[in-house]
């Protein structure tokens, strides 16, 4: 790919420095890049804030404002990412700098271009999002040891889908699969007690940010 970081646009709405609330790289303080735009809208979203709006910075902006944070590990985020086609000339810019860099997805878009240096954090949308129609179901067998998969979880329905999803699908045999509870809606203990009853082959993650400083921006 060729990258011209003066000519490459994004539209952005936020770069922040904080600590990684999800996932496998939970706690590190991470550089966040959160771009504008998104196709899907789950009932649970709370990022509507990242649909519209953001300011467009060339790509060699974006690049100097987070070499200014002095931190190792880069979080590509939304909205999706994805929808913006300069997004992959940043991912592969940030992997040529030497950051660990890390690729938050709705999986509703084609994830095969993004550089295999990215660790890709792919949600699969359960019947509880409102969008279960928006699964690109061709991404999972491109998901590799280095990438994640999570599944937002509303209720025991959702719970039910999920299982059913990691069983006939072998989910846990393609990356670690991350069980969530939608904040505010399933109780945590609930989804952590499921998982441990049922013996089930994946992590339960809180959004450890939230646990911290509610639902502030730039956090």
């Amino acid at each position: 790919m060729s990258i011209t970081p003066s000519v490459t646009r994004l539209r952005v709405t936020e770069i922040f420095a904080s600590v990684q609330g999800e996932a496998s790289r939970a706690g590190l303080p991470t550089v966040f890049v959160r771009l504008t735009g998104c196709p899907l809208r789950c009932v649970w979203c709370d990022t509507e804030y990242a649909f519209t709006g953001g300011q467009t910075r060339t790509l060699a902006a974006v690049l100097d404002e987070i070499a200014h944070h002095g931190l190792p590990h880069i979080c590509v985020t939304g909205g999706e990412p994805l929808a913006q086609k300069g997004c992959l000339a940043l991912l592969t810019a940030l992997c040529d700098a030497g950051y660990d860099v890390s690729l938050e997805t709705s999986g509703a878009l084609d994830i095969a271009p993004v550089d295999p240096r990215v660790s890709r954090i792919m949600d699969l949308k359960a019947p509880g999002s409102g969008e279960l129609d928006k699964n690109r179901w061709d991404n999972l067998a491109l998901l590799t040891d280095r990438d994640e998969l999570k599944i937002v979880i509303a209720d025991a329905e959702d719970y039910a889908w999920a299982c059913e999803q990691l069983r006939t699908r072998a989910l846990a045999t393609r990356c670690p699969v991350l069980f969530s509870p939608v904040a505010g809606q399933l109780d945590p203990a609930d989804l952590a007690e499921w998982i441990v009853r049922d013996r089930l082959p994946v992590r339960f993650q809180m959004q450890l940010h939230k646990v911290l400083w509610a639902d502030a921006r730039g956090r």
